[in-house]
C-alpha cells in the first residue's frame, strides 16, 4: 500500500492562489491513479480532481474546472493540486489520495491525513 503525506495548506484571501502537495512512499508511485478530495465542516468528503498514472488524462469537479488544476511527477512520488481564484467556499481539509483503477475519478482506497485550507473573505 502508498503512503501519502500531504502539505501546502494554510490561510489565504479569496482571489489567492495556493498549490498543495501530497508526497507518496511505498509501493511504486507511477502505477497509481492520484486524486485530491475535501471535506468542509458538516459536510461529506467530496472528489475535487484526479489524474491518471501517465498524467495524461485528468478529471475535476465543477466546481474547481478552471480554477484548479492537478498535476504530477512520479519522479519525486509526488501530486499537485494548484488552486488560484480561491474563494471562501473552498475552505475545507484536503485530502489526497491514490488508486489502481485507470479511471482519474477513481475509485480510490488509500488516504492522507488532511491539509487544512481556509479562504476568507
Amino acid at each position: 500500500q502508498v503512503q501519502l503525506v500531504e502539505s501546502g495548506g494554510g490561510l489565504v484571501q479569496a482571489g489567492d492562489s495556493l498549490r498543495l502537495s501530497c508526497a507518496a512512499s511505498g509501493r511504486t508511485f507511477s502505477g497509481y491513479t492520484m486524486g485530491w478530495f475535501r471535506q468542509a465542516p458538516g459536510k461529506e468528503r467530496d472528489f475535487v480532481a484526479g489524474i491518471s498514472w501517465t498524467g495524461r488524462n485528468t478529471y475535476y469537479a465543477h466546481s474547481v474546472k478552471g480554477r484548479f488544476t492537478i498535476s504530477r511527477d512520479n519522479a519525486k512520488n509526488t501530486v499537485y493540486l494548484q488552486m488560484n481564484s480561491l474563494k471562501p467556499e473552498d475552505t475545507a481539509i484536503y485530502y489526497c489520495a491514490a488508486g489502481v483503477s485507470p479511471d482519474p475519478a477513481g475509485p480510490f482506497d488509500s488516504w492522507g491525513q488532511g491539509t487544512q485550507v481556509t479562504v476568507s473573505s
